[in-house]
């Protein structure tokens, strides 16, 4: 799978939308099957993945690692269609894309795992998923909690498993540590995604901003509102180093 980039924030943002993003998990993870290849790893970046690049150079060389970068933060995109040579068609909310990739992958018979978050968040998480798409494979899932003394052991289980696609949502930067890591092992495994709170919000722990918000780039502020004393600070200190990071480092 590939696509033209923009540069924004010092990363190369897949120039693509959720639709053909969608479509491109689900060719590449049935053409991968039986191959016991390397996976295909896609991420996604938002202000708090540019704010983090900005301090911290391991985490930057780990998100450059990644065959796919998505724009997972609406004022990435506002930014690019004012500033950039290539502007970005649509945010790619990774919320908005598993519910796509689960629909080809109901007609197309590819399978999902879940990796992280509790195991109650997780379980309700495939639980609301099978609800909506009755016909969607499920090999297997897993609660975030796990020490690194555990990890080969959850390395095992996801490959016994066979998932077309993976899905972690271990939270920035966990999860791009554990998938540099272990992705060289993950041989049974076609798609890669990481998913950040995807689970949560499935689940219902979490709700999202309603579409106007979501528009206008002012998701953050909604969570905010719902999570004043974990996200005030984080988005206070983020905010600012991301539009200095689309500034500084775009093209």
């Amino acid at each position: 799978m590939e696509w033209p980039t923009s540069f924004l924030g010092r990363l190369a943002i897949a120039q693509t939308d959720v639709a053909s993003s969608a479509r491109g998990f689900v060719a590449h993870a049935l053409e991968s099957r039986g191959k016991g290849r390397r996976p295909f790893y896609s991420t996604s970046a938002n202000g708090q993945v540019l704010a983090l690049c900005g301090k911290d150079a391991a985490f930057l060389s780990l998100m450059r690692k990644a065959d796919q970068i998505h724009a997972d933060g609406m004022p990435m995109v506002l930014y690019s269609k004012m500033f950039s040579k290539r502007p970005l068609p649509e945010r790619v909310a990774t919320t908005d894309l598993v519910q796509e990739v689960a629909k080809l992958a109901e007609d197309a018979g590819v399978s999902f795992y879940f990796l992280g978050a509790s195991e109650e968040v997780n379980a309700k998480a495939v639980e609301e998923m099978q609800r909506r798409y009755p016909r969607l494979i499920f090999v297997g899932r897993r609660n975030g909690y796990f020490s690194r003394d555990e990890e080969e052991a959850v390395i095992a289980g996801i490959n016994a498993a066979r998932p077309d696609i993976l899905w972690i949502g271990l939270g920035v930067p966990l999860e791009q540590q554990f998938i540099d890591r272990n992705i060289d092992r993950l041989t049974g495994v076609g798609v890669i995604k990481t998913s950040g709170g995807l689970f949560d919000f499935i689940s219902g722990k979490n709700s999202r901003a309603p579409a106007w918000m979501q528009a206008a780039g002012l998701e953050w502020l909604y969570r905010v509102w719902l999570e004043p004393r974990r996200l005030a600070l984080r988005y206070l200190t983020t905010n600012p180093q991301a539009i200095g990071a689309l500034i500084r480092h775009s093209a």
